[in-house]
């Protein structure tokens, strides 16, 4: 009999060193926030990991650690069974964090000068992993029609097609509008990027929180073209709430370019998994299937609570529909404030730390993006205060 997990019930993280709970104020400039910003559930993570980890503890040595064959074939059982990828084991490299990743494959496969393309509004550490190596920053920006983003691949294949641009970094699913992409839009980059020979890096650490009618599909299973020139992004950490164990999972299928990737791991030291995030991630990923199937259900019922809650009370704003990702990416354009009003009253008339729009770039001025990974009562909190402090302007 399947166990039954607890969503609902609130866990107490302040004093725990939380950058979600403890430093909201200081990181917001306000005062008694309701958290629901940086990408970090309130749920406590499945028992077997815990229990793994007790384990791991209870030996006392905590020395320099390897990949374990043990580890590495959890992941290559977990892209094989929800992904549908035969990973091979030596096309698994570490890095403590994608965001680390990322910003050593620009520093080591670009160089000064090189421009590197991103689709915003993204992800925020995509456009500082550019200019912090001090290469060029190409945007193609989303569509966004019909309460719908797509990719603008005209627009695409005449920045692509640049001999300067040499990398883009693509969101898969994207944060923070929660698009799945389809097949059909994904083998378009994939063509688009193999006829101007521009490397893909293909961030899916959202890969596993996909909804019901979508289908995540990962970049180098469109083609063994696409597999050779690309480096897939991957990592428990979303997926379990295991961020601040720090641990991913880099895929290089192709031999030089992982090669590659590894010289660059090595110069700065980032070879060694973290022991503890090792035993937690291949826990998760050995037992976590159950967890995760009941954890998206209720994810997908904060959405729903969050959007049928705007409807009814708070119809100037509205959320776009979500196909992946706890992410809830909000349109307050309605409201007619600029970004600075719209801030100033999310955090000291409604008192909720949410991620301004515009911090994913100018494209998402007018935008808010909400932690829908909570209690659903915390949401219920939020969404009165914001519907209060509305009917007070």
């Amino acid at each position: 009999m399947a166990h039954t997990y607890d969503f609902d019930s609130v866990i107490d993280r302040k004093g725990t060193a939380s950058i979600k709970w403890d430093e909201a104020d200081r990181i917001f400039g306000g005062k008694d926030l309701m958290p629901l910003w940086v990408a970090d559930m309130d749920f406590q993570v499945p028992i077997e990991i815990t229990e793994a980890l007790k384990k791991r503890i209870s030996h006392g040595i905590y020395g320099y650690t390897a990949s374990s064959n043990s580890y590495l074939s959890s992941v290559q059982k977990w892209m094989s069974d929800r992904h549908h990828w035969p990973v091979e084991k030596e096309g698994i490299c570490h890095s403590p964090g994608i965001v680390t990743a990322l910003n050593l494959i620009v520093d080591g496969f670009t160089e000064e000068g090189d421009k590197v393309l991103i689709q915003p509004p993204v992800y925020p550490p995509f456009s500082k992993a550019v200019l912090n190596q001090n290469r060029q920053l190409v945007t193609n920006p989303l569509i966004y029609s019909n309460g719908r983003y797509t990719m603008d691949f005209s627009d695409l294949e005449n920045k692509l097609s640049d001999p300067k641009v040499t990398l883009m970094i693509l969101c898969s699913p994207h944060n923070p509008v929660g698009r799945v992409w389809t097949k059909q839009e994904l083998a378009t980059v994939a063509e688009l990027a193999l006829k101007y020979d521009v490397l893909v890096i293909s961030d899916e650490i959202h890969s596993d929180l996909v909804f019901q009618g979508h289908q995540h599909v990962p970049f180098a299973t469109l083609s063994e073209a696409a597999a050779a020139h690309s480096i897939v992004c991957t990592a428990p950490s979303k997926t379990f709430n295991l961020a601040g164990l720090q641990i991913s999972n880099i895929i290089i299928p192709d031999p030089a370019l992982r090669k590659r990737y590894k010289k660059q791991v090595s110069r700065f030291s980032l070879s060694e998994p973290n022991s503890l995030g090792a035993v937690a991630a291949e826990a998760a990923y050995s037992y976590g299937s159950e967890w995760l199937e009941q954890c998206l259900e209720y994810i997908r019922q904060n959405a729903d609570f969050v959007s049928n809650y705007l409807q009814k009370h708070i119809p100037d704003l509205n959320m776009v529909p979500l196909e992946g990702t706890y992410l809830g990416w909000i349109d307050c354009r309605h409201l007619g404030w600029d970004k600075i009003k719209l801030q100033r009253f999310f955090l000291h008339d409604a008192k909720i730390a949410l991620n301004q729009g515009y911090t994913f770039g100018v494209e998402g001025e007018g935008f808010v993006r909400i932690n829908l990974a909570c209690p659903r009562w915390l949401l219920k909190d939020a969404l009165n205060r914001l519907q209060t402090a509305l009917e007070q302007e």
